[in-house]
């Protein structure tokens, strides 16, 4: 399909004047007008310059320095801004007018949509899939000489609940032919609001229910003894100089640790973009938040990793300002865009979107407004 072209000239825009505001509403005439003119020399297409500035997921940290990149390559008059926060932070910064975009891993509730009308006016905000990853569930075992360690759902479950101790317990043990050590296990989870850690805990909630009682939560439940570090970074970097720990990390940040493979119907399947891209490819339309998906996550489809990360760039259906409207098109169309899936999968490994989700993505962020 015919994708939105990036290298048109732009209008020259007051920086000062965007960072008045992330979401615009600065009422500057003179920034408004040179937005329509640069309009009117291109045909009536708007191109786009400043900084655009988000913040949210760290999970996406890597494919967002692609991201960003490539972007100002192709649209040099813009440059993008992203703080990786932690879903939950980024969301909140949105709804408070700190970003202008957010990344989550995870949709936003019912309330949240409802306070994110206050900057986006009364048709609120979508969803915008666009990085899907396993999450990989990483252990620090250096003297274990299999290849991958095979865990079922309730296993991975038990042990996160704190209920398995110790690397050669029975049932670990059974499910894998090389011999484990008695090495105590030390759980590192995420000690800020995460959408990785929702992701998580949904997949032991829906796969796992019985041996994990504490629901699908992004943050950790506190009742459960373990080790927690902040974002993405923190968690591979403490499980990497733990002997024994074991964490869930997006895949394309574990560095050097071994990863479980799931038990999966009769097989145990090790992560990898493509068998992730398979659980999202059977995914259903969110029916409460616009462009999000659902996931089967209790799947026992062969070739399916179940532990997937959505990744989200949750954006406004109008604006405060034109220009804020022109960089929010044009970054998020470079996001969905052939050319930007690559670039992210080249940057993170991570599985690159269908084009029906870039086809709806195209139709919903072309149809950007300017309030008022």
């Amino acid at each position: 399909m015919k994708l939105r072209r990036f290298g048109r000239s732009a209008a020259v825009l007051s920086i000062a004047a965007l960072a008045l505001t992330a979401c615009g509403g600065n009422g500057d005439e003179e920034t408004t007008d040179t937005a329509s003119n640069g309009a009117e020399e291109n045909g009536g297409a708007a191109a786009a310059s400043g900084n655009l500035i988000g913040g949210g997921a760290s999970s996406q940290e890597a494919a967002m320095t692609a991201w960003t990149q490539g972007a100002n390559e192709a649209n040099p008059e813009l440059t993008v801004s992203y703080d990786p926060v932690g879903s939950g932070s980024g969301r909140e910064g949105f709804i408070n007018g700190a970003y202008s975009f957010a990344g989550s891993d995870a949709a936003m509730d019912a309330d949240e949509q409802s306070q994110a009308e206050a900057i986006c006016g009364p048709d609120g905000v979508f969803h915008v899939p666009s990085y899907i990853s396993p999450v990989a569930v990483a252990y620090n075992l250096p003297d274990f000489e299999g290849e991958n360690v095979n865990m079922d759902a309730d296993t991975i479950a038990a042990v996160f609940a704190g209920e398995i101790t110790e690397w050669n317990d029975p049932q670990i043990q059974d499910q894998n032919d090389a011999e484990l050590p008695d090495t105590a296990i030390t759980v590192v989870h995420r000690s800020d609001d995460s959408g990785t850690t929702e992701n998580f805990t949904a997949y032991l909630n829906e796969a796992a229910s019985e041996s994990w009682t504490y629901g699908e939560v992004e943050a950790w439940p506190s009742d459960i003894t373990a080790e927690s570090a902040q974002q993405t970074s923190g968690v591979v970097g403490l499980a990497s100089s733990t002997e024994g720990a074991i964490t869930y990390a997006d895949a394309s940040q574990i560095g050097d640790l071994g990863t479980v493979a799931v038990g999966v119907g009769e097989a145990y399947v090790p992560y990898s973009a493509d068998a992730a891209a398979e659980a999202v490819a059977s995914a259903e339309e969110d029916a409460e938040a616009e462009g999000a998906v659902v996931l089967d996550r209790a799947t026992d489809a062969a070739g399916v990793y179940p532990i997937v990360l959505v990744s989200y760039h949750i954006f406004c259906h109008s604006y405060q300002d034109q220009a804020t409207t022109d960089q929010v098109r044009e970054f998020g169309n470079y996001i969905v865009s052939e050319e930007g899936q690559t670039a992210a999968e080249e940057s993170a490994g991570n599985a690159p979107i269908s084009d029906g989700i870039r086809d709806a993505a195209i139709e919903r962020l072309d149809a950007i407004s300017v309030q008022g």
